[in-house]
C-alpha cells in the first residue's frame, strides 16, 4: 500500500483493544477441551447459525474487503461480479445433495477421509498434503498483507506486525480448537459487515445530494448493471455463465472438497444443520457482496461530487485510502478492526484445518501404535503451533524478499490450480464407481498439467478454472481406466 496515514491515537486503541479481546475471547469460549473431537470439531455441537457465519467470515478475507469495492470503483466498473454469488449459492446446492452425505458416513475428521474409503490411502494422503502445502503458503501471503496494513497504522516494522498478528492468533487458535475459531468467526463477521456498512453510510453523508445524487451518478455511468449474458469465456470481466457455471464449480471445489469448509460441517450436530448453515451462507454471500460493490459505486460518486482526484492509483487501495482519510474518530478504528477481523478469521480457520489433516490424515496413520485421545488432543495442538510458525516465518521472508502484486497474484493463482482438479477427484468417486487409484490419480495428474497449460497458454477467465480442472480430471480418469483397466485395493 502507497498512501500515508496518520491514525488518531483513538482510532489506534481500538485497534489494539479489538486484537487483545479477540484473545481474550478465544481463550474463554474454547477452554475445556477434553480429546481430539473437542479440539478439532467442537465436540461436533456447534448450532447451525454459528456455522453459517463462520463458513462466510472464513472466505472473506481482507483482500475481499479491501478489494471488492474497487471492482465496482474502476473505470466502467459496475456490479457484474455480483453475478458470481449465483454460482456459489447453486454449487452450495450440488454439494448439500452429493458431497455432504458422503461427511456423514461414520465419525470422520477430514474431507480426505472419503477419498480412502472410495480409492485408497495414496489418494488420501495426496490430496490431504496438496490441502496443507496450498493453503499455507496462500494464507501466509494474506498474513503478510494484512500485517503491512498493522504496520502503518501503529508505526510498527513489517516484522513486528507479522509477528503481532500471527501470535494472536496462533495463540487463541491453538488453546481454543474449533470452538474458540468458529465463535471467534461469528464475533469478526459481525464486526467487518459494521464496519463496512458504516463505510457505506459516511461515504453517502458526505457526497453532495446523498442517495440521490448516488443514484443519479450510478446511473449516468451505468454502474449498476448486474447481469452480462454474453457467451465469451475470454472476456476479462464476469458474465452471467461464467459466474453462475463457473462460480458453482469452483464452490463445489472450495466448499465441498477442502477441508477449512468441510471441516465446519463435521462440526455441526448432525447433516441438516450442516446443510441449513451451508445454503443460508450463499444469501448471507450475495448480500456481503452487493455492500462491498455498492460501497465501491458510492466511493466514485464521493470523489466525482467532490470533484477530488482519487487518491490512489489501484482501485485495490481505494476503500483503505477513504477509511484512514476520510472517516471521522472511532469509526475509523473500528472499521480498520474489521480490516483485521476479516484476516484473522481466515488465518485462525487455516490454522485449525490444517492441524486436522495432519494428525489425522498424514500422523495417525503412520503411527504403529494407537494414540490416546489426550494424545491426539496434544498433537493437534502441536501442530497448530508448527503451522502457525510456519506462516509466520514465510511472511516475514516475503517481507525481506520483497513482492509485487503481480508475484503474489500468480502464487495464489497457481495454488488454485489444484482445487479444481480435487474436485474432479471427487466426481469421480461419486459418479464413476468403476474408476480405481490409479487411473484417478493420473487423471488429476493430467487435470492439474492440462489445466497449467490452458491458464498460461489461453485467454480463459479464471472464474472457469475449476469448471475445467474438475472435468478434465474426471474425463481423464474414466478415459484412463477404460484403457488401462487395472484390479485394485485400497492401499
Amino acid at each position: 500500500m502507497n498512501f500515508s496515514m496518520n491514525i488518531h491515537p483513538v482510532d489506534a486503541t481500538i485497534v489494539i483493544v479489538y486484537l487483545a479481546a479477540v484473545l481474550a475471547f478465544g481463550l474463554w469460549v474454547g477452554r475445556g477441551q477434553r480429546n481430539s473431537a473437542d479440539y478439532f470439531l467442537g465436540g461436533r455441537s456447534l448450532p447451525w447459525g454459528a456455522l453459517l457465519l463462520s463458513i462466510v467470515a472464513t472466505e472473506t478475507s481482507t483482500v475481499t474487503f479491501l478489494s471488492l469495492p474497487g471492482v465496482a470503483a474502476a473505470q466502467n466498473g459496475n456490479l457484474t461480479f455480483l453475478q458470481i454469488t449465483l454460482g456459489y449459492i447453486a454449487g452450495r446446492l450440488l454439494i448439500i445433495r452429493f458431497l455432504l452425505p458422503l461427511y456423514f458416513r461414520g465419525e470422520i475428521f477430514t474431507a480426505y477421509t472419503v477419498l480412502e474409503t472410495r480409492f485408497g490411502k495414496l489418494s488420501r494422503r495426496a490430496a490431504s498434503v496438496l490441502f496443507l502445502g496450498t493453503r499455507n503458503i496462500s494464507d501466509a501471503l494474506r498474513l503478510f498483507l494484512t500485517a503491512l496494513v498493522l504496520q502503518i497504522v501503529l508505526d510498527l516494522d513489517l516484522a513486528t506486525s507479522v509477528i503481532v498478528l500471527g501470535a494472536i492468533t496462533i495463540f487463541y487458535t491453538l488453546v481454543g480448537g474449533a470452538r474458540s475459531v468458529i465463535w471467534n468467526d461469528v464475533v469478526q463477521f459481525v464486526i467487518y459487515m459494521l464496519g463496512a456498512l458504516a463505510a457505506f453510510i459516511i461515504i453517502i453523508q458526505g457526497a453532495t445530494g446523498g442517495v440521490s445524487q448516488l443514484l443519479q451518478f450510478a446511473e449516468a455511468g451505468d454502474r449498476l448493471r448486474m447481469f452480462d449474458f454474453d457467451f465469451s469465456l475470454t472476456k476479462p470481466g464476469m458474465t452471467f455463465w461464467s459466474g453462475l457455471v463457473g462460480g458453482a464449480f469452483l464452490t463445489a471445489a472450495t466448499h465441498g472438497t477442502d477441508q477449512l469448509m468441510v471441516q465446519r460441517y463435521l462440526s455441526a450436530r448432525n447433516q441438516r444443520d450442516a446443510a441449513k448453515g451451508l445454503a443460508f451462507s450463499g444469501l448471507i454471500v450475495f448480500i456481503q457482496f452487493a455492500v462491498f460493490l455498492l460501497i465501491g459505486v458510492a466511493l466514485m460518486s464521493f470523489y466525482s461530487q467532490a470533484k477530488m482526484v482519487s487518491p490512489v492509483s489501484s482501485g485495490d487501495q481505494l476503500f483503505a485510502s477513504f477509511i484512514v482519510n476520510q472517516m471521522p474518530v472511532g469509526l475509523t478504528g473500528l472499521t480498520l478492526a474489521a480490516v483485521f477481523a476479516a484476516a484473522m478469521s481466515t488465518l485462525s480457520s487455516s490454522l485449525n484445518s490444517s492441524a486436522t489433516a495432519l494428525v489425522n490424515d498424514v500422523y495417525l496413520p503412520l503411527r504403529k501404535n494407537e494414540l490416546s485421545p489426550r494424545g491426539q488432543l496434544t498433537a493437534g495442538r502441536v501442530a497448530t503451533a508448527l503451522f502457525g510458525l510456519l506462516q509466520v516465518a514465510i511472511a516475514l521472508v516475503v517481507g525481506m524478499i520483497g513482492t509485487s502484486e503481480s508475484v503474489v497474484a500468480n502464487v495464489l493463482k497457481i495454488a488454485g490450480f489444484a482445487i479444481g482438479p480435487v474436485l474432479g477427484l471427487y466426481l469421480l468417486a461419486v459418479f464413476a464407481p468403476g474408476v480405481g487409484q490409479r487411473a484417478a490419480l493420473a487423471g488429476f495428474v493430467t487435470g492439474v498439467t492440462g489445466l497449467s497449460a490452458i491458464a498460461y497458454g489461453t485467454d480463459l477467465f479464471w472464474a472457469w478454472y475449476a469448471a475445467v480442472g474438475s472435468l478434465l480430471t474426471l474425463l481423464a480418469g474414466w478415459l484412463i481406466q477404460s484403457v488401462w483397466p487395472v484390479s485394485e485395493v485400497n492401499t
